[in-house]
Formats: C-alpha cells, structure tokens, sequence
C-alpha cells in the first residue's frame, strides 16, 4: 500500500539483560524487553502511572553486539524499528501471535541514553564514572555503524 509508514521509537528502560541466541546460521538475535511509562495527575488530584511493556528482537548484527556487551538491566535507551505480529504454534498446536519491535539487519537505530540524564551509559558501579567532559551526549548506534560516546576511555574499549 502507498504512502503508509511502520516505524517504532521508544524510550524506555530495560526490564532484563538482553537474551542473545545465534540462529543455525551464526546470526545473532537479540531478544529483550522495554518498559515505558507516562504519569499523570486524576481528577483527584493523586498521581497514576502506566507501564507499558514492550518485545524487542534484533537481528542487526552491529546492533547485537552493542547489546550483548553493553546493555544490562535497567539502562535506558532509545530505539527505532518496525511494529511485527509473527504467528507461531505453542506445544499443543495451538496458534499463538507475538507483537515485536523488529530492528532488522539493515535497519533500526539503538541508542544507550545515560540513565543519570547525563546521555553516557552508566559506568560498572552503575554510576557515570566516565568522566564530565565529553564532545558527544550519548553514545549512539544507527544501522550497520556507531559513533562513540563520553570520553577516551568508552571510545577506547568500544569495538567500532
């Protein structure tokens, strides 16, 4: 059909560490799960909050390897991918459907926002111990590429 869009961005935190698999092949897939949230205030004045969870799967080979290496719970990011329903049978033969956010081999965006607002992922201890001075606001990957993040020393250890 002409003129229609399926694209998906999100900003959320991851619930888990990222599952990584490898199909017969020896491509990487990446499954995990994002949580988003909006708040608001009720008629009473109380506030309400909503979490929304969301299935992720990649199969960009760049981005998996950020992933597997870089991502852990709790981190927020950034994505973009496509919305998918993919049909599969459950061990009794019953049809069963998942709705995911696919970034593909060739496409997708990831990007690990610094969960302390700084936009660096957080250091080992969970805290941005990368340093204050930095030329980039986050470290980012797009499709088969990746730009470095906070300083030398994230440059230095990321392999890309």
């Amino acid at each position: 059909m002409s003129g229609s869009l399926n694209k998906v961005m999100l900003i959320g935190n991851l619930g888990a560490d990222p599952e990584i698999r490898r199909l017969n092949s020896g491509d990487p897939v990446v499954n995990m799960r994002i949580a988003t949230s909006e708040t608001w205030r009720d008629a009473n004045g109380d506030r309400q909050e909503r979490t929304e969870w969301h299935s992720v799967v990649i199969f960009n080979e760049n981005l998996a390897k950020v992933a597997e290496q870089y991502l852990k719970k709790g981190m927020k990011v950034f994505l973009e991918g496509k919305h998918q329903t993919r049909k599969w049978q459950d061990q009794h033969g019953a049809d069963r459907y998942s709705t995911e956010v696919v970034l593909q081999k060739s496409r997708g965006e990831l990007v690990m926002l610094g969960q302390n607002g700084s936009g660096r992922p957080p250091g080992p201890t969970g805290q941005d111990d990368y340093g204050t001075q930095s030329g980039r606001d986050r470290s980012e990957t797009r499709g088969a590429g990746a730009v470095g993040g906070g300083s030398r020393e994230l440059d230095d250890e990321i392999p890309f």
